[in-house]
């Protein structure tokens, strides 16, 4: 995705995590299973597809009324995105203060909504890692910004269809109840409630704020820290974060067995 803002820990190291966590991720208590904790964009899921094909559409739309802009827009790429929609735009040569507000009115509206959830990819390594602490007997807990009135029907059908775990016991989902409620205020709600699930051994985000509160929250789990994306002005990430770029080095490291399942 974008370049790397943070030091990433070494290839080695990075496998180190990954067998420690797929370790920690094996049921032995019956009473208090191992929960891994996901956040699904920028962290299990690359949503920038998503912005790519919404951009484009407007593209199309404007093909009339706009005819450079909709030539720029139809060379929208992931690797042209920025965070900011605005950032975006500005990548593409579209300044003008009218057209961005309406261009971000228009992506808004497709962005936060079910059915452009669909273009959504999976980050690499990501399905098989989350498959196999499933299989291990770690219960995954999908935590997201994401909320349930407008996002949740897509989100649902955007997991089954790219492979991850969902619908069976040991997966639960917690989604905001209401979209205007700030991600960080919502994971630092929601962060303490999840040991009534079980152990937290692990969590995974692409938001510094958001690795901080459950490194507050559990400081004897595995909380990494995947440098994707995150908002502009993120604070410092906690000492002692481990950083990644994605999750390909749980394939490389996934026990022989689980692998073997996944591939039947």
């Amino acid at each position: 995705m974008i370049a790397p803002a943070y030091p990433r820990i070494s290839d080695a190291d990075a496998e180190a995590l990954f067998r420690r966590v797929y370790a920690r991720s094996e049921r032995r208590d019956a009473h208090a299973p191992p929960v891994v904790v996901l956040d699904l964009d920028g962290t299990l899921m690359d949503n920038r597809p998503r912005s790519v094909a919404i951009l484009r559409d407007l593209g199309e739309m404007w093909s009339d009324r706009h005819p450079e802009i909709s030539a720029a827009l139809a060379g929208a790429t992931t690797g042209r995105l920025a965070y900011l929609l605005t950032d975006s735009l500005r990548r593409l040569g579209v300044v003008e203060p009218s057209i961005v507000a309406e261009a971000h009115d228009y992506w808004r509206t497709r962005f936060f909504s079910d059915d452009d959830l669909r273009h959504d990819v999976a980050i690499a390594g990501a399905v098989s890692f989350v498959r196999h602490c499933h299989t291990l007997g770690a219960t995954i807990v999908y935590l997201t910004g994401r909320d349930l009135p407008m996002m949740g029907l897509g989100t649902f059908a955007s997991l089954r269809t790219l492979g991850f775990p969902l619908g069976v016991a040991g997966v639960e989902f917690i989604l905001k109840p209401d979209a205007s409620m700030a991600d960080e205020a919502f994971k630092r709600m929601v962060a303490p409630t999840l040991a009534r699930v079980g152990e937290v051994v692990a969590s995974f985000d692409n938001e510094p704020a958001n690795c901080n509160v459950f490194k507050e929250a559990y400081p004897d789990a595995d909380v990494v820290f995947v440098d994707t994306q995150h908002v502009p002005g993120a604070p410092p990430l906690r000492a002692g974060t481990p950083i990644i770029g994605d999750l390909s080095a749980a394939e490389r490291v996934a026990p022989a067995d689980e692998v073997a399942e996944g591939e039947q």
